[in-house]
């Protein structure tokens, strides 16, 4: 395996160079090729003059976007018997998909990133007690999916 390492840093330089002196390579004046675009008027915007009298302009919707919705209430978690020793302190972090819906209310919830069963099924019940302000579309209230991480703090005893 040695060899073949040093071998190929050995050869490197003169590949290298050998393709740097190589001459470029040509096409004959009569080959090349042209590459060409030119901008096409959609058919739903193309109207005759004897239909209408003037052009037709097609209406399009324009977006103001999405705003996500924001966190504006939470309700405590209840903990697992897990023990943190005395003047230790640890974090568990899990990850819920949702749903918050127009009125701001959490739906379809799925954890992502589990913390075990009974702590997932606290989280879950915790989570859809929680409200938010609602994601809006276009200015309108609008149902927006939603991962939410959560962080679980132990106390320090």
């Amino acid at each position: 395996m040695r060899k073949a390492i040093v071998a190929t840093l050995a050869l490197t330089p003169m590949l290298l160079h050998a393709q740097a002196n190589s001459p470029a390579q040509t096409q004959t004046p009569g080959t090349s090729t042209t590459l060409q675009s030119k901008l096409v008027q959609p058919k739903d915007l193309i109207s005759s003059d004897a239909d209408h009298g003037a052009a037709h302009v097609a209406t399009s919707r324009i977006s103001t976007g999405v705003i996500a919705p924001k966190l504006i209430s939470t309700v405590q978690i209840e903990s697992d018997s897990i023990a943190t020793p005395r003047g230790f302190s640890f974090e568990r972090k899990t990850v819920v998909a949702m749903t918050v819906d127009a009125t701001g209310k959490p739906s379809d919830l799925k954890i992502l990133r589990s913390l075990g069963p009974v702590m997932d099924r606290n989280v879950l019940a915790a989570v859809s007690q929680y409200r938010f302000t609602p994601g809006t579309l276009d200015g309108q209230p609008a149902n927006v999916p939603v991962n939410l991480e959560v962080v679980l703090r132990s106390p320090i005893q």
